[in-house]
Parts: C-alpha cells; structure tokens; sequence
C-alpha cells in the first residue's frame, strides 16, 4: 500500500505538470486508456474473461468514477497539489455522511454519533486547509474539489456492491478505464485538448511524456493497492492510505515550491484523523449490513 500511495502521488505530480499544456478532458482520457490496456493485456494473460452479466453496475460505477477523476484533475491544475490530494481523500468522510443520511432516511438502525462526530471533523479540516492555503478566485476549484471526493465515496460504494455480486478486480477497473476513455474521448470533442489560455504553439516533447505519466502511474497505483488488499489487512490498507497526502506534500514542497501554514498542516491532521476513525466506524456496519 505504501508503494500504491507513492505512485499515486507521482501520478499527481504528472497531472500538475501535465494541466500546464492539456485540458481536463485529455487528461482523463490518457488514464483510461492506459488502464483499458493495461487490464485487458493482465486479464488475457491470467485467462481471465472481461465479459459481465452486470453492465448498468459497471456503468454506475464508471461514471461515478470517472468524473471524480475529472474534476480531481480540475483542481490538482487549479490548486496547491497537496490541497487537491486532501480534498480527494475526504472520500471516507463523504461515506460515512452517506452512512449517517441512510441510517436517518430509511431508520434501519439509529445514527452512530460517533460517525457524526468524525465527518464534523473532517470538514473542520476542510476549513483549515482551505482557509489559508488559497486565493478568493479558487474556491470555485476547492468546492470542485469536494464534489471530487463525495463522487469517489459513490465509486468505492459501487466497488464494493460489485465485489459482493462477484465481479474480480480487474474486470471492475478494466469497464472503470473503458468508461473513462469513452468519457474523455467524447470531451476531447467537445472542448479540445489544449488547456484554455494555454501557449500557442507546438507542445514540447516532455509535456507528452507527462500526459503518459498519469495514465501509467495511475495504473501500476491501482495494480499495487489491489494487491495490497488482496495479501493484507483491508483496515490496515485503508489507513495506509492517507500517507499519499504525505507524499503530496513533500512533492508540493520540492517541485513546486508550494508554502505550508500551521493551520493547514492541522487541518490535514483532522482530515486524516477523521478518514481514519470513519473507516474504522464503518467496518463492523459493513460485516452487519452482509451478516
């Protein structure tokens, strides 16, 4: 898991980098055709059959998905990259507020205060870190940047009812990639594939190796934290997880000479702190709901 929070940071790092040249659009469609590759190449070489009996789930999640990665990808152009990385990683929170909101909707069991409390915390956090770390005109970009993390909260719900139904991984991330190229194609389209307000003029060289970067650091993150799950403990993973806000500071720091505050700092605390008591709240909800 280590390994996948480092890639994943790197592929954050090529985004970045990346946005300077490319729209959103093109962006995504590198990360998912990488990945549709990537997949289909593994599951033919595992003798593993990529067709589904669960189409509309696979589309749920693709969409879902992907335009969480879409508009993560906005705001990593438009924000400090570590600014982007924590507002992704509020997923956990974004799910325990989904746990909370059903448990008060359809009243199957009483709201568990403690996963009040954490989601509370989680979006205290939120206020530090924006508060201090961007300018009026990107709030726009930090509201996105939520959005991004309440979509990928969806995604992960749909990962899991599609992990229940029997669907194996790399069928799940293949149809994933497959939705996100077709998405991104049809924006490509639409929009283009030059970043608005760019330079004109032919791109140079490395900013093609940079677009290759995200869809390939983003595949071999996805290949290491599926098989973090698969040999190690899910809780102990899910925890590990939150070193990839670490990893984007450090990268913030030294590419892009990004500035830390001691409020940002804390909040980045209290949003880790509160992903990791939502995942530890909602595991014994969970191994309920499948009892």
């Amino acid at each position: 898991m280590v390994t996948a929070t480092v890639l994943f940071a790197l592929m954050g790092v090529c985004v970045k980098l990346a946005s300077a040249h490319f729209g959103t659009p093109v962006i995504v469609l590198m990360r998912g055709l990488v990945g549709a590759g990537v997949m289909a190449v593994l599951a033919f070489s595992q003798g593993s059959d990529l067709r589904t009996r669960l189409p509309l789930m696979h589309l749920k999640r693709g969409l879902a998905g992907t335009f969480a990665l879409g508009l993560w990808f906005y705001t990593m152009a438009h924000l400090p990259l570590s600014t982007a990385v924590t507002l992704n990683y509020m997923s956990s929170v974004w799910m325990a507020v989904f746990m909370v909101g059903a448990s008060v909707l359809f009243g199957h069991r009483r709201a568990d205060m403690r996963l009040v409390a954490a989601a509370l915390v989680g979006f205290a956090g939120v206020a530090l870190v924006l508060q201090p770390t961007i300018e009026r005109d990107q709030w726009a970009a930090g509201l996105i940047g939520l959005v991004s993390g309440m979509l990928s909260a969806l995604a992960y719900l749909q990962v899991g009812a599609l992990g229940r139904a029997g669907e194996p991984s790399v069928r799940v991330v293949f149809y994933f990639s497959v939705t996100g190229t077709v998405v991104g194609l049809l924006a490509c389209v639409i929009w283009g594939i030059e970043r608005p307000g760019a330079a004109p003029g032919p791109l140079p060289p490395r900013a093609w190796l940079e677009l290759l970067g995200v869809g390939g650091f983003a595949t071999l993150a996805q290949l290491a934290m599926t098989r973090a799950y698969a040999r190690g403990r899910a809780l102990v993973n899910a925890n590990l997880q939150y070193l990839g806000i670490v990893h984007a500071f450090v990268f913030g720091i030294l590419l892009f000479d990004e500035q830390l505050s001691l409020m940002a700092v804390l909040g980045v605390a209290l949003i880790v702190a509160a992903g990791v008591a939502s995942t530890r709240l909602q595991q014994p909800l969970e191994a309920a709901s499948r009892a």
